[in-house]
């Protein structure tokens, strides 16, 4: 089959990823093959490829928000027939045996690996997943349309849900990619008034013309103070800003797997009147299932860019340049 493969870590301008033939994969016991149709790409695609995550496996397909077909069943296979479309994102596997994992929290597990980091995944023609990590896709959705939704919005999702906002309630969202593009639809949804700071005057546009009351290039702009804030862009000076911006009582909840240093913070204007910061660690299947179904009811349309599965550099250097409003998205 066909494949991008990352051999080497390096920056994306180099173009580390080498489109080439690599043997089909063949599922293990109550693991499914699918013929991949698209596979969204994402930011920490970007730090697995240029090593700003420990170094797991390589060479390694990368690639976690996978749609496609299942055609091959492993031994033990119950849940998903020959042909049905599904979808794979980043949590690949859990012990299902620890504390974290018998208390709900499998995303904290320690033995947790994950799709395109510590096994191939979706920049491929055929990804094999365990079928128990697997998601049924709605029809209502194309393979583009619900590619992102399997990282850049169940991430979004548990994010969400970690800012504590209450319904009807004020939402900033810092950063405007994949993610946050999701979780304003859902805000919207639910009737809260939803913010934007944003670098790119593209993606302030975006915001704007998807319903955000407000969206601008400077926080001190931001025309009240928000109820919850949730940080996308992996830029560790924007936590006392984004701190800031909560009302007393305010959660902010940070978003990435990576983040450059926090600096300093003065007590007073960031953390005191119990303002509360969360982090965000992956998911667990359960936010995957509440996502898609929400999704479904909205719907969800997420803005997408498409590229070719032999594009994926480009679209990569892209997506480290902001030059992608919404997702860009892999399909074949």
């Amino acid at each position: 089959m066909k494949a991008m493969v990352l051999r080497a870590n390096a920056p994306m301008e180099s173009s580390p990823l080498e489109w080439c033939d690599v043997p089909t994969p063949e599922p293990g016991p109550g693991e499914v093959r699918i013929r991949v149709r698209a596979c969204a790409i994402c930011r920490t695609d970007l730090h697995v490829i240029e090593g700003d995550l420990p170094r797991q496996r390589l060479p390694i397909v990368p690639g976690h928000q996978i749609v496609g077909v299942v055609d091959a069943l492993g031994p033990g296979c119950r849940r998903f027939a020959l042909g049905q479309r599904v979808g794979a994102a980043w949590l690949r596997q859990t012990c299902g045996g620890c504390e974290y994992c018998r208390s709900g929290k499998e995303n904290l597990c320690e033995s947790a690996q994950f799709t395109g980091y510590h096994r191939d995944g979706g920049y491929a023609e055929y990804a094999v997943v365990p079928e128990a990590f697997a998601y049924a896709i709605l029809d209502s959705f194309s393979d583009v349309e619900a590619a992102p939704l399997l990282c850049a919005g169940i991430i979004g999702y548990r994010a969400l849900k970690r800012s504590n906002l209450p319904r009807g309630g004020k939402l900033a969202l810092w950063g405007f990619g994949s993610s946050a593009h999701v979780v304003l639809q859902i805000a919207l949804h639910r009737g809260c008034e939803v913010y934007v700071v944003t670098r790119g005057e593209k993606h302030v546009a975006l915001a704007r013309q998807m319903g955000a009351v407000w969206a601008g290039q400077r926080a001190s702009e931001m025309p009240v103070k928000v109820d919850s804030a949730i940080l996308f862009a992996p830029a560790g000076e924007l936590v006392p800003p984004a701190l800031e911006s909560l009302k007393k009582g305010g959660t902010l909840a940070l978003a990435g797997i990576h983040m450059t240093p926090i600096p300093a913070m003065d007590y007073q204007r960031c953390i005191f009147h119990e303002r509360d910061l969360r982090s965000v660690t992956c998911n667990t299947r359960e936010d995957g299932r509440e996502l898609l179904a929400e999704a479904g009811q909205i719907p969800i349309r997420p803005h997408t860019t498409v590229y070719a599965l032999a594009d994926a550099n480009r679209a990569l250097r892209d997506l480290k340049n902001d030059q992608i409003s919404g997702t860009g998205v892999l399909a074949w």
